[in-house]
């Protein structure tokens, strides 16, 4: 088969996808001056693009997966042209729109606004929706300092993307409206998906990515437990399926394993103490099949 094609966004995305490959098994490195990063897959095929267009051009077929937000998606119109294989839930953020915190968000939609924001086309629908009467002027990187409550202000609206908030409320303004949610997605081009081969590898990647994000929330736990505390802890332990258990040397006990995520941890812990687990060890898995 040919090499299946694979974008990878500049930025925030290009550091956690390039980790989620390494962790999976597939290494790239990416030469100074370059935008086609060598890769231990003969199969695979890497170019970096920019994230704002990664899935127009699986859109118009140029690729065959890429992975960008899904506020990019929508942003470029074409979530009906490309295929979701799969959120990752890398850097979850909201669209919003924030205005100054001193003014009132009803009040300010009666008269005439101008919007800032990167995203034109999102920016446009909420407009038509919300029944606005303004216009969009169109920021490049960072967009709170063009809406102050200010008469010099070059907008009154800001239409962004945040995490925390934090920022928006370094800079006074408050948020009024949530345009949708978005975080980093594998995708597929609709050609890629009609090739048998090339759909085939498209899941089997998935499958990897699947195995080695459930490992990263989840944390193995060997023990040691007598005898006569066996059935007390066996009855008290969660386990993905079912817990792991061999036969101690000289028959004095069993070791026993568990898979558990690791939220469960810092509770865990002291009530296998306290049903009689001894010798504890907890270590990290690289993947986990369910």
């Amino acid at each position: 088969m040919e090499k299946l094609k694979i974008l990878l966004a500049k930025g925030r995305i290009y550091e956690s996808v390039y980790e989620l490959l390494n962790d999976v098994g597939i290494s790239i490195h990416l030469p100074d001056r370059t935008y086609f990063p060598t890769t231990n897959q003969d199969d695979l095929a890497f170019q970096v693009v920019k994230p704002q267009i990664t899935s127009a051009l699986l859109a118009q077929n140029k690729a065959d997966v890429g992975f960008s937000g899904k506020d990019w998606v929508y942003e470029n119109g074409v979530q009906d042209d490309v295929v979701e294989i799969m959120d990752l839930g890398f850097d979850p953020v909201r669209i919003v729109a924030a205005i100054p915190e001193t003014k009132d968000f009803d009040k300010l939609l009666k008269g005439k606004v101008t919007i800032a924001t990167e995203y034109q086309a999102l920016s446009k629908n909420w407009i038509e929706t919300k029944k606005i009467d303004g216009t969009i002027f169109r920021t490049w990187g960072t967009s709170e300092g063009f809406v102050q409550d200010s008469d010099e202000a070059l907008a009154q609206i800001l239409i962004d993307n945040t995490s925390t908030g934090s920022s928006l409320k370094a800079n006074r303004l408050k948020i009024v409206d949530t345009l949708m949610e978005s975080s980093t997605r594998m995708y597929a081009s609709k050609e890629a998906m009609a090739d048998p081969a090339k759909k085939q590898k498209i899941m089997e990647l998935k499958m990897l990515f699947e195995a080695v994000l459930a490992a990263r929330s989840r944390v193995m736990l060997e023990m040691n437990v007598s005898k006569k505390d066996f059935d007390a802890l066996i009855k008290g332990i969660p386990s993905m399926k079912s817990p792991t258990v061999s036969p101690l040397f000289g028959d004095d006990g069993y070791a026993v394993k568990i898979a558990v995520k690791k939220s469960e941890v810092p509770t865990l812990l002291p009530k296998l103490q306290s049903l009689g687990a001894t010798d504890i060890l907890e270590y990290e898995l690289r993947k986990v099949m369910l």
